[in-house]
């Protein structure tokens, strides 16, 4: 199996060089409304944004930055087909305007604009992305009554379209080759996740033009949601591409993915990191086998059932088939695209030919 990747440079409000229910998954993370470092963006975007703050109206400034990101929803829920998954990285903000401090609930309007498209919720994901900062909270200071808590978490947002996915039967051997840990799928599919950290965002300094528009999520969260939600094979979308970091969890993981992104500077950074991958995949996967190792000397107990590839004990029969895959080699195949090709994790090529 090769899986590509695609960038296109454009606004995701019109993706016309996406099919009609063709994504099986999106994974995204947006723009904040009300977070000051993406005004001039939302500016840019819609100029009544900036119009409504400077007039010292936040409410029709926040209104009118989520109508933005809703026009892009619709086509999310265009794209995406019968079953397909859609998960959003979504924080509130917090902000001071005209002397009043105030939260802005970006999470639930977001629900609110996806559900209207048509789409069904499903329970999501708190994340904590904690501070280190002495200051963790703001306003009496050691007083009551006005202080507030520090903002710590974001939401993953989580959406199908319509009923669940069936998946074809010439497609069985790709989806129980990616299949989880039994020990995986319990810390996974919790609704809190505080093993998570938000990630630096420091580019490179021939990118540093480009760090005011970087907010990238940290690797291992698309990579837990591409698990938990697609199979080898299916493509990922992420309509807000930033410096790709959906696009290098598809990769490692045998999914296809196109993204949409309207600074083209980015693509340059993904290009820097992509070649990195073979060995990002090989160390991904060997700490996916290591743990799951740990986990077996822990539990101490024996397993009923063994995986047909690496000759361990799992807990269940669906994990049998497991097989975990390394990026062997990483191939530009026009402009912003890529194609990968893939060697069995630590499986001799006779066995897994077998």
């Amino acid at each position: 199996m090769t899986t590509t990747t695609q960038l296109h440079i454009g606004n995701a409000a019109q993706m016309e060089a996406i099919g009609d229910a063709s994504v099986d998954l999106i994974v995204t993370s947006p723009p904040y409304p009300m977070i000051e470092m993406w005004d001039d963006l939302f500016a840019e975007w819609v100029p009544e944004s900036e119009q409504a703050l400077r007039g010292g109206d936040p409410d029709a400034a926040f209104n009118v930055m989520h109508q933005a990101l809703d026009t892009v929803w619709a086509e999310c829920a265009r794209v995406l087909r019968t079953g397909g998954i859609c998960c959003i990285n979504m924080g509130d903000a917090t902000r001071t305007t005209g002397g009043t401090f105030r939260l802005y609930p970006n999470h639930a309007r977001t629900v609110q604009d996806i559900t209207a498209h048509g789409l069904h919720q499903l329970p999501g994901i708190l994340w904590r992305k904690s501070t280190n900062k002495p200051n963790k909270f703001m306003g009496s200071g050691m007083i009551p009554p006005n202080a507030y808590v520090t903002l710590e978490h974001e939401h993953i947002l989580i959406f199908r379209k319509q009923d669940k996915r069936t998946v074809k039967p010439d497609r069985r051997s790709d989806r129980y080759e990616s299949a989880y840990f039994w020990e995986e799928r319990n810390r996974w599919f919790s609704d809190v996740w505080t093993d998570l950290r938000g990630t630096t965002q420091s580019l490179a300094t021939s990118h540093a033009d480009l760090r005011s528009r970087s907010a990238a999520f940290p690797l291992a969260l698309p990579l837990r949601l591409i698990n938990m939600y697609s199979i080898a094979g299916d493509t990922v979308l992420d309509p807000f591409w930033g410096t790709g970091t959906t696009s290098l969890a598809a990769a490692m993981l045998r999914r296809n993915s196109v993204g949409y992104e309207l600074e083209p500077g980015f693509a340059t950074v993904f290009e820097d990191a992509v070649h990195t991958l073979p060995e990002r995949s090989h160390r991904y996967n060997t700490a996916r086998i290591e743990r799951h190792r740990r986990f077996l000397r822990e539990r101490d107990t024996p397993c009923k059932h063994t995986n047909a590839f690496y000759d361990f004990g799992v807990i269940t029969k669906q994990e049998t088939e497991l097989v975990l895959h390394d990026v062997d080699a990483v191939d530009p195949t026009g402009s912003d695209s890529y194609q990968f090709a893939y060697q069995p994790h630590g499986v001799q090529t006779e066995l897994f030919a077998s």
